[in-house]
């Protein structure tokens, strides 16, 4: 194996348990084995991978859906190796942390752009490089959640690989003078990987806590909570998405800058 397509090929299957050839060609990824579950609950499809890093279900319509684990660099890991399968588009269903007022527990978040607080990410393209979706993804998830009569922002995201930093008064400091709208760790990674192997990608993002008040940050009771109100819409509005994405067959390729 003497290229980076002769890895991911072999690669792929070895993390999922799924051959590239049975991935759909619409693809979206989340850390949440629960949202693989309750995908192939609906269609009646089998979950692979089961024991090894990462699951996947595939409906009938060329869908597919992918639990990478959490983080960043898994994030970026399942980037790498669905350069494999070159799919046409994927879409990241992730919670997020608000940190402004205007966002409350339940929004929907479409990022406009992500910071590179992760790392990871520098090991694709200078920090400078920004961090960016493909719009026009975008544009049929926004639909979509219109369409279901929810509410949702749109602004900057600041991505970080600490999991443990709400007691950090120092850092909280600084989030607040970033003007970001919420914080995870996964999107900005999603977006600089997606660009490095030209996929077209986009993140709809669940306000699940609120972080920077100490009332608002995530408990297992809490988490519990937003999983049992929201998951269901979250995913039904990513699977719709991309369906009509699919069915239409429009280019949602981004662009080189």
């Amino acid at each position: 194996m003497k290229t980076k397509l002769d890895i991911a090929k072999n690669w792929l299957p070895r993390y999922t348990g799924t051959a590239v050839d049975k991935l759909g060609a619409y693809i979206l990824i989340t850390n949440f084995p629960n949202y693989v579950m309750r995908f192939a609950e609906q269609f009646n499809c089998d979950i692979l991978g089961e024991g090894r890093p990462m699951q996947t279900a595939t409906n009938n319509n060329g869908l597919t859906i992918i639990n990478y684990g959490m983080g960043s660099p898994n994030a970026a890991t399942i980037m790498d190796l669905l350069s494999a399968r070159k799919p046409h588009g994927v879409l990241f269903l992730g919670k997020c942390g608000g940190l402004k007022r205007t966002t409350e527990i339940g929004h929907f978040i479409l990022p406009i752009a992500a910071i590179r607080g992760e790392g990871t990410s520098n090991d694709y393209f200078p920090p400078e490089v920004p961090a960016l979706p493909s719009f026009k993804l975008h544009k049929f998830v926004s639909d979509k959640i219109v369409q279901q009569g929810q509410e949702y922002r749109t602004g900057v995201v600041y991505s970080t690989n600490r999991r443990l930093w709400e007691w950090d008064d120092k850092f909280k400091s600084y989030l607040k003078t970033l003007s970001a709208i919420a914080i995870d760790m996964e999107t900005a990674t999603v977006f600089i990987v997606g660009h490095s192997n030209e996929i077209s990608r986009g993140a709809l993002l669940l306000v699940s806590d609120m972080p920077l008040i100490p009332e608002g940050i995530k408990t297992e009771t809490s988490d519990l909570e937003v999983t049992k109100k929201y998951t269901d819409l979250h995913l039904k509005i990513g699977i719709e998405a991309m369906t009509e994405i699919g069915a239409k067959g429009e280019p949602i390729r981004h662009f080189r800058y």
